[in-house]
Order: structure tokens, then C-alpha cells, then sequence
């Protein structure tokens, strides 16, 4: 599969670089959202704060608390594309429109969160790099990070070429 520069972000972490594959098939609103976020430089150094340990990790959370956002909801675009490892998917509160700039990636597959959450792209390279995230206590049910790894940068490949 060739790669489209256009739909395909570049995560630099602590630990290495990842590459995530955009979906607009899937979900064209938060694919848009989270290009614009990425040009912003929204997401430049912001920590991984919620990890779970065979599920997965979260961030986009300005805060580093999961508490906040860009301040943009968007309408959930549910589908049956099922959370595999290296998905990655819109976090959200309880209502299905609450997605904003939180998203998460999958360490395993995750099928619970099928059609209930938006999946907006899949990791093609650099996993291994993604399983080094720091994880929460195995005791922490609520997966928060003492002192999380952060994001260096996210890019858009069309605006690195």
C-alpha cells in the first residue's frame, strides 16, 4: 500500500519515531480535526497521560489530566472497523459527540470498543516504539502515569517532505 503524505502523521516520542496511516474512509471529520491540531502544533509536548498496560495509551489532553481538550466536539463517525493492536481511536466522555483532541492507540486488539468508539487511523510502523510508552501501576485501575513520556512532535508527512 502506498503511502499518502497527505494521511499520514509522524509521532516522534521519547523512545523513537512512529508512523500512523490516517483513515478519512473512515473518519473524514476527525481525520480534518486532528490534521488541523497537528499543524497547530497542538499536540507538541504533551504527555501520554492515561496508560494501560495491555490496552492501551491515551493522550491530547492540554492539561495532561484527561480532563481537557481543544475545546472543538465532534460528532462520532462509528464504524465497523475493529480495534486491533496499533489502532488508533477518538477518546470521549459518556455522550458518543464528546470526542475533541484526546485519541488513544491500542497495545492489543480491543474489540470491546467496536462501534462504539471513532477509529481514525492504524500505527504502520514503529509498534515497538509505542510498547515502550510508560505504562501506570499495574494496581492503578484509572491508568494515570506518575511521570508519563511525552509527545516531542507530531507531523503531518506532507508538511516534512
Amino acid at each position: 500500500m502506498a503511502t499518502d503524505p497527505e494521511n499520514t502523521l509522524i509521532l516522534e516520542t521519547e523512545n523513537g519515531k512512529v508512523t500512523i496511516a490516517l483513515r478519512p474512509d473512515l473518519a473524514p471529520n476527525h481525520v480534518e480535526r486532528v490534521k488541523e491540531l497537528v499543524r497547530e502544533g497542538f499536540y507538541d509536548g504533551l504527555k501520554f497521560h492515561r496508560v494501560m498496560d495491555g490496552f492501551m495509551a491515551q493522550t491530547g489532553c492540554p492539561h495532561g489530566t484527561g480532563t481537557g481538550g481543544s475545546g472543538k466536539k465532534l460528532k462520532a463517525e462509528f464504524t465497523a472497523e475493529p480495534f486491533v493492536r496499533g489502532t488508533v481511536g477518538a477518546a470521549r466522555a459518556q455522550n458518543p459527540d464528546s470526542a475533541d483532541s484526546q485519541w488513544f492507540i491500542c497495545f492489543y486488539d480491543a474489540q470491546f470498543l467496536n462501534g462504539q468508539y471513532t477509529v481514525w487511523g492504524q500505527v504502520t510502523d514503529g509498534m515497538d516504539v509505542v510498547d515502550q510508552i510508560k505504562k501506570a501501576p499495574a494496581h492503578d485501575r484509572s491508568g494515570t502515569v506518575p511521570d508519563p513520556d511525552h509527545i516531542v512532535s507530531l507531523r503531518v508527512l506532507a508538511d516534512s517532505e
